[in-house]
Protein backbone atom coordinates (compact mmCIF):
# COMPACT_ATOMS: atom_id res chain seq x y z
CA UNK A 1 0.00 0.00 0.00
CA UNK A 2 1.58 3.69 -0.90
CA UNK A 3 1.75 5.82 1.75
CA UNK A 4 -0.45 8.67 2.71
CA UNK A 5 1.43 12.34 2.19
CA UNK A 6 -0.30 14.29 5.02
CA UNK A 7 -0.19 18.01 3.94
CA UNK A 8 2.06 19.68 7.29
CA UNK A 9 -0.44 22.20 7.95
CA UNK A 10 -2.91 19.06 8.82
CA UNK A 11 0.03 17.40 10.96
CA UNK A 12 0.20 20.57 12.99
CA UNK A 13 -3.25 20.80 13.02
CA UNK A 14 -3.85 17.59 14.73
CA UNK A 15 -0.57 18.26 17.60
CA UNK A 16 -2.13 21.38 18.26
CA UNK A 17 -5.48 19.89 19.46
CA UNK A 18 -3.75 17.04 21.17
CA UNK A 19 -1.63 19.59 23.33
CA UNK A 20 -5.07 21.86 23.90
CA UNK A 21 -7.02 18.45 24.74
CA UNK A 22 -4.05 17.58 26.94
CA UNK A 23 -3.82 20.90 28.74
CA UNK A 24 -7.51 21.31 29.69
CA UNK A 25 -7.15 17.39 31.54
CA UNK A 26 -4.31 18.52 33.03
CA UNK A 27 -5.65 21.46 34.26
CA UNK A 28 -9.03 19.50 35.20
CA UNK A 29 -7.40 16.76 37.10
CA UNK A 30 -4.72 18.44 38.56
CA UNK A 31 -1.99 16.41 36.84
CA UNK A 32 0.82 16.81 34.52
CA UNK A 33 0.84 13.58 31.83
CA UNK A 34 3.16 13.96 29.09
CA UNK A 35 2.33 14.11 25.63
CA UNK A 36 1.56 11.17 23.62
CA UNK A 37 3.26 9.68 20.86
CA UNK A 38 1.50 10.19 17.87
CA UNK A 39 1.71 7.98 14.66
CA UNK A 40 0.09 8.03 11.43
CA UNK A 41 0.15 4.28 11.27
CA UNK A 42 -3.68 3.14 11.85
CA UNK A 43 -4.59 1.41 8.91
CA UNK A 44 -8.33 -0.39 7.87
CA UNK A 45 -11.45 1.24 8.89
CA UNK A 46 -10.60 1.89 12.57
CA UNK A 47 -10.22 6.40 12.90
CA UNK A 48 -7.30 5.56 15.44
CA UNK A 49 -6.29 3.55 18.93
CA UNK A 50 -4.54 4.34 21.72
CA UNK A 51 -1.84 2.20 22.97
CA UNK A 52 -1.97 2.22 26.76
CA UNK A 53 1.28 1.07 27.71
CA UNK A 54 2.93 2.30 25.22
CA UNK A 55 1.39 5.86 25.96
CA UNK A 56 0.84 6.36 21.88
CA UNK A 57 -1.80 7.24 20.18
CA UNK A 58 -2.10 5.50 16.13
CA UNK A 59 -4.15 7.81 13.38
CA UNK A 60 -5.58 6.61 10.07
CA UNK A 61 -3.80 8.87 7.51
CA UNK A 62 -6.65 8.59 5.29
CA UNK A 63 -9.30 8.87 6.98
CA UNK A 64 -7.66 12.30 8.30
CA UNK A 65 -7.00 13.38 5.05
CA UNK A 66 -11.09 12.67 4.28
CA UNK A 67 -12.09 14.16 7.30
CA UNK A 68 -9.97 16.76 8.32
CA UNK A 69 -11.42 18.96 10.68
CA UNK A 70 -14.55 16.16 11.94
CA UNK A 71 -11.39 13.93 12.73
CA UNK A 72 -9.33 16.22 14.74
CA UNK A 73 -12.33 17.16 16.75
CA UNK A 74 -13.63 13.94 17.43
CA UNK A 75 -10.78 11.34 17.07
CA UNK A 76 -7.99 13.05 18.89
CA UNK A 77 -9.99 13.92 22.11
CA UNK A 78 -11.16 10.32 21.82
CA UNK A 79 -7.89 8.65 21.57
CA UNK A 80 -6.34 10.79 24.35
CA UNK A 81 -9.42 10.36 26.66
CA UNK A 82 -8.65 6.52 26.49
CA UNK A 83 -4.62 7.43 27.42
CA UNK A 84 -5.89 9.61 30.12
CA UNK A 85 -8.49 7.14 31.76
CA UNK A 86 -5.47 4.49 31.86
CA UNK A 87 -3.43 6.46 33.72
CA UNK A 88 -5.84 8.18 35.85
CA UNK A 89 -8.08 5.11 37.00
CA UNK A 90 -6.10 1.98 36.07
CA UNK A 91 -7.98 -0.93 34.15
CA UNK A 92 -11.34 0.23 32.93
CA UNK A 93 -13.84 -0.53 30.16
CA UNK A 94 -12.65 0.80 27.27
CA UNK A 95 -15.83 3.04 26.09
CA UNK A 96 -16.99 2.82 30.37
CA UNK A 97 -18.20 5.55 32.46
CA UNK A 98 -14.44 6.55 33.32
CA UNK A 99 -14.16 7.16 29.60
CA UNK A 100 -17.34 8.70 28.82
CA UNK A 101 -16.78 11.00 31.95
CA UNK A 102 -13.35 11.79 30.63
CA UNK A 103 -14.85 12.81 27.11
CA UNK A 104 -17.95 14.90 28.30
CA UNK A 105 -16.77 16.31 31.63
CA UNK A 106 -13.04 16.76 31.07
CA UNK A 107 -13.00 16.72 27.52
CA UNK A 108 -15.92 19.03 26.67
CA UNK A 109 -16.50 16.80 23.55
CA UNK A 110 -19.46 14.15 23.55
CA UNK A 111 -18.48 10.33 24.02
CA UNK A 112 -19.20 8.80 21.05
CA UNK A 113 -18.04 5.30 20.57
CA UNK A 114 -17.76 5.17 17.06
CA UNK A 115 -16.68 7.24 14.03
CA UNK A 116 -19.33 8.23 11.65
CA UNK A 117 -17.05 8.63 8.53
CA UNK A 118 -17.15 7.17 4.71
CA UNK A 119 -14.62 3.75 4.91
CA UNK A 120 -15.06 3.37 1.41
CA UNK A 121 -11.64 4.15 0.64
CA UNK A 122 -10.36 1.94 3.35
CA UNK A 123 -12.24 -0.97 3.42
CA UNK A 124 -10.83 -4.30 2.52
CA UNK A 125 -12.39 -6.97 0.44
CA UNK A 126 -15.25 -9.34 2.51
CA UNK A 127 -16.43 -12.46 2.46
CA UNK A 128 -20.16 -13.50 2.92
CA UNK A 129 -21.30 -15.74 6.25
CA UNK A 130 -24.07 -16.98 7.65
CA UNK A 131 -26.06 -17.84 10.47
CA UNK A 132 -29.00 -18.96 11.93
CA UNK A 133 -30.31 -15.73 11.87
CA UNK A 134 -28.68 -13.06 9.41
CA UNK A 135 -25.53 -12.27 6.74
CA UNK A 136 -22.53 -11.54 7.81
CA UNK A 137 -19.47 -10.38 6.22
CA UNK A 138 -16.00 -11.12 7.17
CA UNK A 139 -12.98 -9.31 6.35
CA UNK A 140 -9.90 -11.69 4.89
CA UNK A 141 -8.10 -12.26 7.39
CA UNK A 142 -11.20 -13.57 9.80
CA UNK A 143 -11.66 -15.76 6.57
CA UNK A 144 -8.29 -16.83 6.20
CA UNK A 145 -8.33 -17.95 9.63
CA UNK A 146 -11.67 -19.46 9.49
CA UNK A 147 -10.06 -21.80 6.14
CA UNK A 148 -7.10 -22.54 7.82
CA UNK A 149 -8.96 -23.60 11.27
CA UNK A 150 -7.63 -20.83 13.35
CA UNK A 151 -10.73 -19.95 13.95
CA UNK A 152 -14.40 -19.64 14.22
CA UNK A 153 -17.16 -16.94 14.59
CA UNK A 154 -20.24 -16.54 16.18
CA UNK A 155 -23.28 -14.39 15.83
CA UNK A 156 -23.75 -12.30 18.50
CA UNK A 157 -27.84 -12.36 17.79
CA UNK A 158 -28.02 -15.83 18.13
CA UNK A 159 -24.88 -17.57 18.92
CA UNK A 160 -24.66 -19.67 15.79
CA UNK A 161 -21.70 -20.08 14.15
CA UNK A 162 -20.86 -18.23 11.21
CA UNK A 163 -20.31 -20.75 8.24
CA UNK A 164 -19.61 -19.67 4.75
CA UNK A 165 -22.38 -18.64 2.14
CA UNK A 166 -22.96 -20.69 -0.49
CA UNK A 167 -23.84 -18.38 -3.78
CA UNK A 168 -27.81 -18.95 -4.70
CA UNK A 169 -28.75 -19.39 -0.97
CA UNK A 170 -31.96 -16.91 -0.33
Amino acid sequence: MKPVRLPIALQQAVMLRLRQSLRQANARLGTDYPEPALLYQQRGTSAGTAWLERWEIRLNPVLLLENQQAFIDQVIPHELAHLLVHRHFGRVPPHGKQWQWMMESVLGVPAHRTHSFGIASVQSKTFPYRCGCQKHELTLRRHNRVQRKEAEYRCRQCGGLLQPDEPGRA
